[in-house]
């Protein structure tokens, strides 16, 4: 599914690691699409709402290299 994925699209990520204080789906819109290798690459998400992170702070820009945490809506 990512490999179809443009900026501007709407998606859901898992944040569920712990680098992060908030956990969960959250909505965002991909505004970047940054090449990490050739068959992976870093998807920048604007979230909605702004996220916790573990050592404190909170964000709205994030980036995913895993797909599997993405679902487009």
């Amino acid at each position: 599914m990512p490999d179809d994925l443009q900026i501007g699209d709407r998606i859901r990520v898992n944040l569920d690691s712990g680098y992060w204080r908030s956990r969960g789906w959250f909505e965002g819109s991909v505004v970047q699409i940054q090449p990490y290798s050739n068959h992976r690459r870093f998807y920048w998400i604007e979230l909605d709402l702004e996220v916790e992170l573990a050592q404190g702070g909170r964000t709205r820009l994030i980036s995913v290299l895993n797909p599997r945490k993405l679902e487009k809506i």
